[in-house]
C-alpha cells in the first residue's frame, strides 16, 4: 500500500481542477462558434499525392530526430547508433557524419543559417557543431557544451547563430548565448518534461511554444519572466507542438492520440484531429496508435501527424477531415520537418530510415 497523500496537496490539486474547470467555462461562453462551422463553405483541398522521393539509408539503429536547414535542401538526423548524419535530401548523398559522445541522442536542430547544428539527449547536456570548421579527425568542430540540466536534453530549436533555446527532463527551459557558452535565461512552468519546442514564425527570436508530458502546451515570450499563455485539453503527453505559418495559431499531437488546433486570440482548442483508426470512424477509442510528431503545410492547410502506426496522417487543418495516410516505415514514426519552401517533407523512424516526401 502506498503513501497517504498530504491533505494539504489533496486540497490543492481539487482547487487547481476546479481553476481549470472555471477557466474552461468561461472559455465555452465566450465561443460563440466552431471553426467547422465557420469553415463550411469552403472548398475541400484536393489530397496530397506525396510519394517517397528519396530513402535515405545510413543509420545501424533507431532514428530519433530529423530537422530541415533554412535551405530547404539539407537536413539532420540522429540516431541511437551514436551519429548525427547531415544529408542532401536533393541527391540522397550524406554530407557529414558526426559520431556523438553519447548514443542516447533525443533532438537535433539545424541552425536556419545552415551552418550550426545541435543534439542532445541522455548525456544531459546540448553539444553544438559548425558545420564549416572541422577538427583533426575532420569531423565537424564543437563549438559548444551546454551542461547544468538536471535531466535530459528532449527538444533545442537554434533562435539565431548565435542562440539556442532548450528544454529538458527537469522541466526546465534555458537560453543560451553560444558566443560565451553562457546560460542567459532560464523559465520554470511545466510539471513535467518539455518535450517539444516550435519558434514563432513572426517573432522566431523571441516567442515559442513548448509541449509537455503535464499534458499542456505553454506559450513563451523570452522578454517575460513566464509563460504567457497555457493550453489544456490534451489527456496524456502532448509530444510536439508546431507554430501554424500565420503565427496565431498552433498544432499539437499527443499519446492521446488526438492532434489538435489552438488559437492564441480566443487563447483555447478550436479543433481536434483523429486519425480512422482502420474504419474507427475517426474515434479516439478505434485510433490505431498515438501521435508523435507534426508539422504544418506552407499554406498552413494540411497537417501532418507522424503516428505509433508508423504511418504519417494528413487532415484539412480547417474542415477538419481526414485526408489521407503516407505509408511506407516498418516501425513508429518519431520526428517529421517540414522544409521552408514547403517542397518537401522529411520523416524518421525506428525503422532506421529517414524519408524524403514530395508531390
Amino acid at each position: 500500500m502506498g503513501p497517504k497523500e498530504d491533505p494539504a496537496v489533496t486540497g490543492l490539486k481539487k482547487e487547481i481542477e476546479s481553476l481549470k474547470q472555471t477557466l474552461k467555462s468561461a472559455q465555452d461562453a465566450a465561443n460563440d462558434s466552431t471553426l467547422e462551422n465557420v469553415c463550411s463553405g469552403l472548398n475541400e483541398v484536393p489530397r496530397l499525392r506525396l510519394q517517397t522521393k528519396r530513402l535515405l539509408k545510413g543509420h545501424i539503429h533507431k532514428v530519433n530526430s530529423v530537422h530541415f536547414s533554412g535551405d530547404s535542401r539539407h537536413c539532420v538526423s540522429g540516431s541511437l547508433d551514436g551519429k548525427l548524419i547531415i544529408w542532401d535530401t536533393w541527391t540522397g548523398n550524406k554530407v557529414q557524419i558526426i559520431p556523438l559522445r553519447s548514443s542516447w541522442v533525443m533532438t537535433t536542430a539545424f541552425s536556419q543559417s545552415g551552418n550550426f547544428v545541435a543534439s542532445g539527449g541522455m548525456d544531459n547536456m546540448a553539444t553544438v557543431y559548425d558545420l564549416n570548421n572541422r577538427d583533426s579527425s575532420g569531423v565537424a568542430k564543437v563549438t559548444r557544451e551546454l551542461a547544468g540540466y538536471d535531466g535530459f536534453l528532449s527538444c533545442c530549436r537554434f533562435v539565431s547563430d548565435q542562440k539556442l533555446v532548450t528544454g529538458s527532463g527537469d522541466m526546465k527551459i534555458c537560453l543560451w548565448d553560444l558566443t560565451s557558452g553562457k546560460r542567459i535565461g532560464e523559465w520554470f512552468g511545466h510539471a513535467g518534461d518539455v518535450v517539444s519546442m516550435s519558434l514563432k514564425p513572426d517573432d522566431s527570436e523571441n516567442v515559442f511554444v513548448t509541449g509537455s508530458v503535464d499534458q499542456s502546451a505553454k506559450l513563451w515570450d523570452l522578454r517575460e519572466k513566464a509563460a504567457v499563455q497555457t493550453f489544456w485539453g490534451h489527456s496524456a503527453d502532448v509530444n510536439s507542438v508546431c507554430f501554424h505559418p500565420s503565427s496565431v495559431a498552433f498544432c499539437s499531437a499527443s499519446e492521446d492520440k488526438t492532434a489538435r488546433l489552438f488559437d492564441l486570440r480566443s487563447d483555447q482548442q478550436v479543433a481536434q484531429y483523429v486519425n480512422p483508426g482502420g474504419g474507427g470512424g475517426g474515434s479516439v477509442e478505434n485510433s490505431t496508435g498515438g501521435f508523435t510528431s507534426s508539422g504544418l503545410s506552407k499554406s498552413g492547410r494540411y497537417l501532418f501527424a507522424g503516428c505509433d502506426d508508423s504511418n504519417i496522417h494528413m487532415w484539412d487543418l480547417l474542415k477538419g477531415c481526414h485526408t489521407g495516410t503516407l505509408g511506407g516505415h516498418e516501425n513508429r514514426v518519431t520526428s517529421i520537418s517540414v522544409a521552408d519552401n514547403g517542397i518537401a517533407l522529411a520523416s524518421c523512424s525506428w525503422d532506421q530510415n529517414i524519408r524524403i516526401w514530395v508531390c
